[in-house]
């Protein structure tokens, strides 16, 4: 969560237990949570929103527990799915004295559109609802899962968004209620997928996290719904530079370094769809949908997990599948 306001600050956390960690363990909420993204509360707890549109909340940021508040009103929901259709992929990001929604509306690939709305409360419900980009005016198909960052030194809000139609960026304005005047929407990652069936080089579920002066974008490839699904990763000095891979190869050729995934025939598939990295006692935790085999198709609870970064930059996670320990702690003497 390094690309927003309120990260940056290091959240004093109390583990029980003297002597021995108890270890939370994936997934940490078991409910479908797809298309996670979190906030903190002005008394220092934790929110978490996805395409559920319940509200989550924990103190620790690894127990949840439904707060019973969804992201709309009931009258808002029910009028924006008769309109729309599907409400997907938000993000909550704070924005001086308001919680800022940005939400997919969504018809069908090509009817799809980003909405902003807001909040005097980190608990929601959001309101008054502003369209940001329509696909049907831009020809950006997929015009879904939005991600609002500040652009560091020069406080400029940028908004990322896509998915089938190509990554896109394009800036706001400062107020983050509109594209800004006259800017267009930049290619940054993916390829269309009318250029990659597979869908093993399309990108979609960008997130950004800014550390020792790069920019990380972190997206998810390959197909929701099995196993290809999986995270991807490259870097850039600036938001405004072309991403690349560890190898060097822009991301807008399609070109990521996967550090999750998953095969056929695993228990826990097609990780992806991260939220902010939320930074805790000086480690860094991403939370993430996941698919789990079993009698419930389709469901994608929430994960979390550790990620580190090695010598040169690069992140990482312990190892190449989503694991069912959140953290690993040796015990305290």
């Amino acid at each position: 969560m390094g690309a927003r306001d309120a990260v940056g600050i290091l959240l004093a956390v109390v583990w029980a237990g003297a002597s021995a960690f108890a270890l939370p363990t994936n997934p940490v909420f078991p409910e479908s949570t797809p298309d996670p993204t979190c906030w903190r509360a002005p008394d220092g707890t934790w929110r978490l929103a996805s395409t559920s549109q319940k509200i989550l909340k924990s103190k620790d940021f690894f127990t949840w527990e439904d707060t019973g508040r969804r992201l709309f009103t009931r009258e808002d929901e029910r009028r924006i799915r008769h309109e729309w259709k599907n409400i997907w992929a938000p993000d909550v990001i704070k924005l001086g004295n308001e919680y800022r929604l940005y939400v997919t509306h969504i018809r069908n690939a090509a009817e799809s559109a980003i909405f902003v709305y807001s909040s005097k409360s980190a608990d929601g419900p959001f309101t008054d609802g502003r369209l940001i980009t329509y696909g049907k005016d831009t020809g950006i198909i997929d015009t879904i899962d939005p991600e609002v960052v500040r652009e560091y030194g020069t406080g400029k809000l940028w908004l990322f968004y896509g998915s089938t139609g190509r990554v896109h960026r394009v800036p706001l304005t400062p107020d983050g209620k509109a594209i800004a005047k006259g800017a267009k929407p930049e290619l940054v990652a993916g390829l269309h997928v009318n250029d990659n069936r597979d869908r093993l080089r399309v990108f979609e579920g960008t997130y950004l996290h800014r550390r020792n002066g790069w920019w990380y974008l972190f997206a998810s490839r390959g197909r929701f719904g099995d196993w290809s699904y999986a995270i991807v990763v490259g870097r850039a000095k600036k938001l405004t530079d072309d991403f690349v891979d560890r190898d060097g190869r822009p991301m807008k050729d399609g070109y990521g370094t996967v550090i999750l995934g998953s095969e056929q025939g695993d228990t826990f598939f097609g990780p992806g769809h991260n939220a902010e990295i939320v930074t805790l006692r000086g480690r860094d935790f991403m939370p993430f949908h996941c698919h789990i085999a079993g009698p419930h198709p389709g469901q994608r609870p929430l994960f979390i997990q550790e990620i580190f970064w090695g010598r040169d930059g690069w992140p990482h996670f312990a190892g190449p599948k989503p694991d069912k320990d959140v953290i690993k702690e040796k015990k305290t003497k």
